[in-house]
This record gives structure tokens, sequence and C-alpha cells, in this order.
């Protein structure tokens, strides 16, 4: 019996995920036969979880939203993950009520109700230990996040009223594609079908939205990913820069934390960089804190010319 209920558990861990699998794919990560696997569903299904299944080619088993559903089942790891995403999603923001933020505070004070008896004990002994420093944000509402992800899910079109960086207000009409977090701010993809392009949108100045009965058929993304759509369209208007820092890469990455920079490890001493800067400034301060020798590969003339201004000010500063 131990056996078979260790079995159930690492089967519901795994569909609780929340994405399809193949047949052959559980059977491989769970170390069980077919039939085994068709049993433990089985199971499942008579304890009050809606498994769903598709036989044959394309197959998959997935479990579906249900109106009664028992505790999460998570192992150790899983909930000390769970409540440290809780506690950092919510020391992002601007603790607005309403909030992802204020939504992620109240869900890390009470999701050890979720969780099983066994790890109730180390949920809260997590909360009394775990102390989140606070970062500014732009606080975009819950709902909101929500509303959108339906939407992208239904393919269904909508329009809201959008605040430019300028200030200026308009009001669009997008086919919603994803969601994405980068650097503290959530952002929207959509096909802007007033513009006839592609365009990210700021969540947090996203007003009056509205779902429509209007549904899309699917577009291919102009880019490998959103993050990567999202990063090139930010980058517009930087330039990159590279440049080889005599220091480890975790020091690297550690001085560059707010910047979107790309790092490559040449040895356990020397880390390559590329940094994508509207001004040369930028570079100077994290630079300054590593303390370390560097060498600049490649940059805007503009760029270099602003350093060797600085260095013969820094020089003459000092000699002076």
């Amino acid at each position: 019996m131990a056996d078979v209920t260790a079995r159930m558990l690492a089967l519901l861990s795994t569909l609780q995920s929340g994405r399809s699998f193949s047949g052959d794919e559980l059977v491989q990560r769970l170390g069980v036969s077919p039939r085994t696997l068709r049993r433990d569903v089985d199971r499942l299904r008579s304890y009050g979880y809606p498994v769903q299944t598709q036989p044959g080619p394309g197959g998959f088993y997935r479990l579906t939203a249900g109106r009664t559903m028992p505790p999460l089942v998570l192992d150790d790891d899983e909930a000390v993950a769970t409540l440290l995403a809780l506690a950092s999603l919510g020391s992002v923001g601007s603790a607005e009520e309403g909030g992802i933020d204020d939504a992620a505070t109240r869900a890390y004070g009470k999701v050890d109700q979720f969780l099983p008896a066994r790890l109730r004990s180390r949920a809260v002994a997590v909360r009394a230990s775990v102390e989140t420093s606070h970062q500014d944000a732009p606080s975009v509402p819950a709902d909101q996040l929500g509303e959108l992800a339906e939407a992208i899910g239904s393919r269904e079109q909508i329009s809201f009223a959008y605040r430019t960086a300028g200030g200026s207000q308009t009001v669009r009409r997008v086919e919603p594609y994803r969601q994405i977090h980068h650097l503290l701010r959530w952002y929207l993809m959509a096909w802007d079908l007033d513009r006839d392009d592609w365009r990210v949108f700021r969540v947090d100045r996203i007003t009056d939205l509205r779902r429509s009965t209007t549904y899309f058929a699917p577009r291919p993304l102009p880019a490998d990913s959103a993050t990567a759509y999202l990063r090139e369209a930010l980058q517009k208007e930087k330039h990159p820069i590279r440049l080889v820092i005599d220091a480890p890469a975790e020091a690297v990455v550690d001085a560059f934390k707010y910047q979107d920079v790309e790092t490559r490890a040449l040895d356990a001493h020397t880390t390559e960089v590329i940094v994508a800067l509207d001004s040369w400034h930028w570079l100077v301060l994290p630079l300054t804190f590593l303390e370390a020798d560097f060498q600049l590969i490649a940059a805007p003339p503009d760029f270099v010319a602003g350093y060797q201004s600085f260095a013969r000010r820094l020089r003459a500063a000092i000699t002076s």
C-alpha cells in the first residue's frame, strides 16, 4: 500500500503542473508499466481528481479544473519553492490593494492551509524565517493579469485604453498572445489591429480592459519567443557594447543586475559581456563597483568619446 500511495502522489504531483503528458512520457517519468499507469489514473478519478485522457496517436493525460480538489500535493522542495516565489513576488510592486504583489502577500500567509499536514510546520517555519526587501515597481492588478490570460487562452480580441510613455492616451484593439515579466515590469505582446503590426504594451499602463466575442486565428510569432521579441524591441533605441572583464561571471551578473546583459564565462576569472545601453554613463557605475580590470572590445564612437572625456576629467581631478 505504501508503494501505491507514493506512486499516486508522484503521478498527481506531475499532473498538477498543468500541462498535458503522453502515456509514454508518464511511464518513463514514473517508472511504471502502461497498465499500472491506467490503473493509477482510474484511482485518481475515483478520488475526485478530473483527469482528462485522449487515446490514440497524439493522445495525452491532463488534470483539468474541477469543483472539488483535495489539498495540493507538493513535496518538501516544491512547498518551500512555492512560499519563496510568493514572498519574492510580494516584495516587488507598490503594495496597492488588488495588485499582484498584494495578492501574492495574502497567499503567502495562507498557503499552508492547502498543504498536507506533514508540510504545514515547514511552511510556518519558512514564513517565520524569511524576510524580503521591497523593490518599487509599477503595480499590476491581479484580476487584469487573469483577464488577459483568459483572453489569450480563448483567442479573444480585446480593447483597452493605453497611456504611452509620453503620457498621451490612446485606445487599442488587439489580438493578445503573451504576457511577459521582464526586469520588474509586466508586458503584453499583441497584434495591433489598427496598426496591422506587432506591439508590446506595459500592462500597468492598460486601463478599461474589455474582452469581446470576436475570436482570432493564431499568427506565427515574429521571434523565437515573446521574451526575445520584447528584448529586441526594448533595445531598438540602445547600443550594444562588448567588453571582457577580469572577474568571475557570478560577480559580473551581480554588478549588472539592473541591466539586460548577456554574459559568457571565458574561464573561472574572465567574463565576456554584451550589454545594450542608451547612454555611455550606465556602464561606469557597475564597472566601478566590480573593481576589476576590463577591456572595451566594441562600442559606438560617441560612447568611446564619452569614456575618453570622462577619463581625462577623472585624471585631472586626481592630479589637480
